[in-house]
């Protein structure tokens, strides 16, 4: 097993071996219940479902809730499925936990960024303000977004607009504690999202030369 579903905690201070002190994040990683295994046989890849979460029968639409029940797993509120090169080594209802890594293992933290409405251009796309001195008036604002050569706007033109709430891949995380008792993984850096946000902690897919 690559994946893992879990929640973000939170952030706090963990010192390495060599004294230094940096910030890590803690995410509770499980425990996830193995809902499906996929087969090339019978669905054309090998794949496994993970569940998180619980949630009451009376939240989950009937088809999911008969899905459930097939399974012989109570529901759960988040699903996702990862894909494997070869056949899987488990079984419907099996638990998944956070010692699936291991410290000094590389992950990529899959989650959604925080929410922050509307923006402008300076908070959105790190613009540069105009002056403040000499009477100016364009201080936050765009100032010009087209000409009349062209007649219209660009496409992809960079202006104000909603911001946040975007999926966003975290790239190799090196995971510097595992707590297998309570499921926690506690990794070196900054996880997108909220505190309490859903997250998705994967074997990194693209190793660099030197993970944070």
């Amino acid at each position: 097993m690559t994946l893992i579903l879990g929640r973000k905690v939170g952030m706090t201070q963990f010192f390495q071996d060599d004294g230094t002190l940096c910030g890590v994040t803690v995410v509770e990683a499980g425990p996830c219940v193995v809902a499906q295994v996929r087969t090339k046989d019978k669905d054309g890849y090998d794949a496994v479902q993970l569940g998180f979460m619980d949630r009451r029968e009376r939240l989950v639409a009937k088809p999911q809730l008969g899905h459930f029940k097939k399974a012989g797993v109570a529901p759960k509120r988040y699903l996702r499925e990862e894909r494997l090169a070869a056949p899987a080594k488990v079984a419907v209802g099996d638990t998944i936990k956070a010692d699936v890594f291991k410290v000094g293992d590389v992950v990529d933290v899959i989650g959604t960024t925080k929410g922050r409405g509307f923006a402008g251009t300076i908070k959105r796309h790190g613009f540069n303000r105009g002056p403040e001195t000499h009477g100016s008036m364009n201080v936050r604002a765009p100032g010009s977004i087209a000409s009349r050569r062209i007649g219209k706007l660009p496409k992809g033109k960079r202006m104000g607009g909603h911001y946040g709430v975007e999926r966003v891949t975290a790239k190799n995380l090196r995971v510097v504690r595992v707590d297998s008792e309570r499921n926690l993984l506690f990794v070196l850096g900054s996880v997108p999202g909220h505190n309490d946000g859903f997250v998705m902690v994967q074997a990194a897919r693209t190793a660099r030369k030197k993970a944070q």
